[in-house]
């Protein structure tokens, strides 16, 4: 048997600035991860050369990527930071 992970998120730093990242492991071993700045993946081992090539010749695919890593997750974030502060001063 084998095993995929995926591991992707962001993070609003105090100054406001935010950070995304999109990493994949297989079996327990860095694989494949994604830049959004320069919109490129990197290939942990040979085996993920073929992944990359194949997501980075799909605009669509790296788009969607950044867009999730730039917009969507943070506003999320957000959503759930504001939800946890009135959580916390109904207390």
């Amino acid at each position: 048997s084998h095993t995929v992970q995926r591991m992707y998120g962001c993070d609003i730093l105090e100054d406001g600035t935010t950070r995304g990242y999109h990493q994949d492991a297989y079996d327990g071993r860095d694989f494949i991860a994604f830049d959004k700045d320069t919109k490129t993946f990197t290939a942990a081992v040979p085996e993920a050369v073929p992944t990359k090539r194949k997501w980075e010749a799909d605009p669509t695919f790296v788009d969607g990527r950044k867009h999730y890593l730039e917009e969507t997750c943070v506003e999320w974030l957000q959503r759930y930071v504001e939800h946890g502060k009135a959580e916390l001063g109904r207390r």
